[in-house]
């Protein structure tokens, strides 16, 4: 029996199931660009930052990787805070 993560239920709550390329190398805006862009476009804005910053957030409390904690951590709050 394979196990499953339980990181990639929270990246599978609903489809896509990526952050579509999403990487800690990358410029902070094509980060954010990317993990938007993996969310459906025909989402309201308002549920796609909130999906964005759920699976980003998902992403920094699996992660060993300090760095990469640390950067899904800073733009999972950069779309919540788009959320007020």
């Amino acid at each position: 029996m394979k196990k499953k993560k339980w990181f990639t239920k929270a990246i599978e709550k609903k489809p896509p199931y990526s952050l579509n390329g999403w990487s800690k190398s990358k410029p902070i805006e094509t980060r954010r660009r990317l993990a938007l862009s993996s969310r459906p476009k025909n989402w309201s804005l308002r549920r796609r930052y909130r999906s964005a910053g759920q699976a980003l957030l998902s992403l920094s409390n699996v992660t060993k990787d300090r760095e990469t904690k640390l950067k899904a951590k800073k733009d999972a709050k950069y779309f919540f805070s788009k959320l007020k």
